[in-house]
C-alpha cells in the first residue's frame, strides 16, 4: 500500500468517526426532538425537564426520550395501563404517571383503539377513527384524570422546560386550563394537525393562535406539529 493510500484511508477513517459521534439520532415523528435541542443549545440549558402529555411509548414516536438518553428527567403521563410496564424498564429514572389528562378531577371513559396511537378519551374522535374502517374501538376503560395544573403541582417544584402534547382530541382544551399566570414552559410541542385518513386533514390554527395569545411564537412546524417558544425567554437568551 502506497503511503498516499495509507495518508487518505486514515483521514477517511477520523472523518467517519467524527461524523458518527456528532450525528445525532431522532426519536420523534419529524424530527421535532432534534429541533428542541437546538432551541435549549442556544438558550445554554444543557439538561432540562420535560412533561410528556400522551406519551404512548418510551422511545417509538417520542419528543423526550433523546433528552432522557442527554440525562435529562421528567414526567410521562400515559392513560393506558398496557403501555406502563415498558416505561418502567426502559426509563426507570423518569416518573410516569398512569392517569389521563382532564378539565377537572375525576374519572373518565377512555377508548383503546386498535392502534394505540390513537387511543383517546374523546368518544367522537374514537368514533370518526372507527369510521374510517381501519381502526376499531377495542375496548373502554375508566381511567383516573388529573389536571395539568395538578400534575405539574405536584411533581414540579417550578414549570417544566419543555411540554410535549399530543392527547388525540383533546390538545387545545387542555391547552385552555393551562393556567399561564403560574406555570410558563419554555418550549412545547403540540400536535396541531387533525388526524384523518381521508385526505381532508386541517392545520388546527385555532391552538397556534391561543399560544401566541399567551405569549409564545412558532418556531418550527412541520405539518403535523408545531413547536413554540416563549418570546421573552428567546429575546432574553444570551
Amino acid at each position: 500500500m502506497s503511503s498516499i493510500v495509507f495518508w487518505l484511508r486514515t483521514i477517511l477513517s477520523k472523518v467517519k468517526r467524527k461524523a458518527s459521534s456528532d450525528c445525532k439520532v431522532s426519536f420523534s415523528q419529524c424530527g421535532e426532538d432534534i429541533i428542541v435541542d437546538y432551541i435549549f443549545t442556544v438558550l445554554r440549558k444543557n439538561k432540562i425537564t420535560y412533561l410528556d402529555l400522551g406519551a404512548h411509548s418510551p422511545t417509538y414516536l417520542s419528543n423526550t426520550h433523546f433528552f432522557y438518553l442527554k440525562g435529562s428527567r421528567g414526567v410521562c403521563v400515559e392513560a393506558d395501563p398496557s403501555l406502563i410496564a415498558p416505561f418502567q424498564q426502559q426509563r426507570p429514572d423518569d416518573i410516569c404517571l398512569n392517569v389521563g389528562v382532564g378539565m377537572e378531577e375525576g374519572e373518565g371513559d377512555f377508548y383503546i383503539m386498535s392502534s394505540p396511537t390513537l387511543n383517546t378519551f374523546s368518544k367522537e374522535e374514537a368514533e370518526r377513527y372507527q369510521s374510517y374502517g381501519r381502526n376499531r374501538i377495542e375496548k373502554t376503560v375508566r381511567i383516573p384524570l388529573r389536571t395539568v395544573n395538578h400534575i405539574m403541582s405536584e411533581q414540579f417544584d417550578e414549570a417544566p422546560d419543555f411540554i410535549s402534547l399530543d392527547v388525540e382530541g383533546m390538545d387545545f382544551d387542555i391547552l385552555k386550563s393551562f393556567d399561564f399566570s403560574i406555570y410558563r414552559p419554555t418550549v412545547f410541542c403540540i400536535e396541531t394537525l387533525i388526524y384523518v385518513e381521508d385526505k381532508t386533514e386541517r392545520k388546527i390554527t385555532e391552538i397556534i393562535e391561543f399560544m401566541q395569545q399567551q405569549g409564545y411564537f412558532v418556531y418550527a412546524d412541520n405539518y403535523i406539529n408545531s413547536i413554540f417558544v416563549d418570546v421573552k425567554v428567546w429575546e432574553n437568551r444570551l
